[in-house]
């Protein structure tokens, strides 16, 4: 490895340390709800807390696998007493004591709101309880995240035609709905949800290696890529039916190069070498494919359909490209790929970091004004993109051979 390329990564390495500080700082300071528990369910662009926002799943697991993770890289005290805090909370106002999964909202002050059984925040749920027994060997968060597990396997589960429906009542009857939100599709089953479940079922995987566990991994692995990654654009589909017919024409560019990572590390994860290597290649592709949508400046775009664009740029696509473009570069040796996972922490620096207020922004749009009416802090607003692609890429940069000798 050359010396520029070496000072490139190590200044890299420092700034998302610093930026990984800034944004843990930022929801400790800002986002824990000292009169009601928990933390606050929504802030507004400039800091305004709506105190009787309701407060969602979604961002609550986010919160404690991010502050999980965080603390158990760093050994931070601080860090630690967040996720024991988003623990017991979800703990006590989530999880349906009653009939087993976890509530999509609970109100400000923590009574059942929305009841249904979203299997995207359940998977979610997996994920951020087998994180938290990483960092503290609870049995109690691992038996949470296996109850989650087989209530999504009891429940949701297609024995008939493979993978998962996207919700279910609290009672575990259908639903006319199962959108995850208003811009969605109503269809049966969608690549989002698969991908947060393959996500979820990983990390448990990591602390509960279950040889049923194990098989449904890499069924999801092969759903991704028979039915999810297009054969010939290597863009994900989006919607399907229950049969897996395609039920959508648009592109999402931060899906596609968050896929591009977490499906490989999920295959790596349960060691299937056939497996892994036709994940490697397929990955490689779906990056590429991602690539369509950069735009000069470095930044992503958020999604097209057909010929129409969505000109924005959103926080979390930027985030996960950080990591999608630098784990290609890493299976590839193509430098390109690194310059773009740059290119793009570049464009965030320049238009996507609050340097005023902190964290960042919900997005840009394409004059470069900001998306502000969006939330700061919500149910889809959450310390987890960029949180992770900091943690990801500081772990990913200190452990390349070449710079082991210098002290981060």
């Amino acid at each position: 490895m050359d010396q520029e390329l070496a000072a490139s990564l190590m200044q890299y390495h420092g700034e998302l340390a610093s930026e990984l500080e800034a944004i843990l700082q930022f929801w400790m300071q800002h986002c824990v709800d000292e009169r009601k528990g928990g933390f606050i369910g929504k802030l507004g662009h400039d800091n305004t807390i709506d105190p009787e926002a309701p407060k969602g799943a979604v961002l609550n697991c986010r919160i404690l696998r991010t502050f999980a993770a965080a603390a158990r890289q760093s050994g931070n005290h601080a860090y630690r007493s967040i996720a024991d805090r988003a623990f017991a909370y979800l703990d006590r106002h989530f999880v349906d004591p009653e009939f087993g999964g976890v509530y999509w909202t609970v109100t400000a002050d923590g009574k059942p709101l929305d009841t249904k059984k979203q299997i995207y925040a359940l998977a979610f749920a997996v994920y951020a309880f087998s994180e938290y027994y990483k960092l503290t060997g609870e049995d109690r968060a691992r038996q949470l995240a296996i109850g989650q597990y087989r209530a999504i396997e009891q429940y949701s589960f297609d024995a008939q035609y493979g993978g998962y429906l996207e919700a279910l009542d609290r009672k575990w009857q259908p639903l006319a709905d199962l959108r995850l939100s208003e811009k969605d599709a109503n269809e049966k089953k969608s690549m989002n949800t698969h991908l947060h479940v393959l996500e979820g079922y990983t990390n448990l995987y990591r602390v509960w290696p279950d040889a049923g566990l194990r098989k449904q991994i890499i069924a999801l692995i092969r759903i991704f890529l028979d039915h999810i990654m297009h054969p010939q654009t290597h863009h994900l589909v989006l919607f399907f039916s229950e049969q897996w017919q395609s039920r959508s024409s648009a592109v999402s560019f931060g899906h596609d190069i968050e896929a591009a990572w977490l499906v490989q590390e999920a295959a790596e994860t349960v060691g299937e070498e056939a497996l892994l290597a036709e994940v490697r290649h397929r990955c490689l592709l779906v990056a590429d494919a991602a690539a369509l949508g950069l735009d000069g400046d470095g930044g992503l775009w958020y999604e097209k359909n057909g010929a129409h664009w969505v000109r924005e740029k959103h926080w979390w696509p930027q985030a996960e490209a950080m990591v999608g473009f630098f784990n290609a570069w890493q299976e590839s040796g193509h430098i390109v790929h690194l310059q773009r996972s740059l290119a793009v922490w570049a464009f965030v620096k320049a238009h996507i970091l609050d340097r005023e207020k902190g964290e960042w922004a919900w997005g840009v749009r394409q004059d470069y004004s900001l998306m502000d009416s969006e939330d700061k802090a919500g149910l889809w607003k959450c310390p987890y993109h960029n949180g992770r692609a900091c943690l990801e890429l500081m772990q990913r940069i200190g452990k390349i051979d070449h710079l082991n000798h210098q002290h981060y």
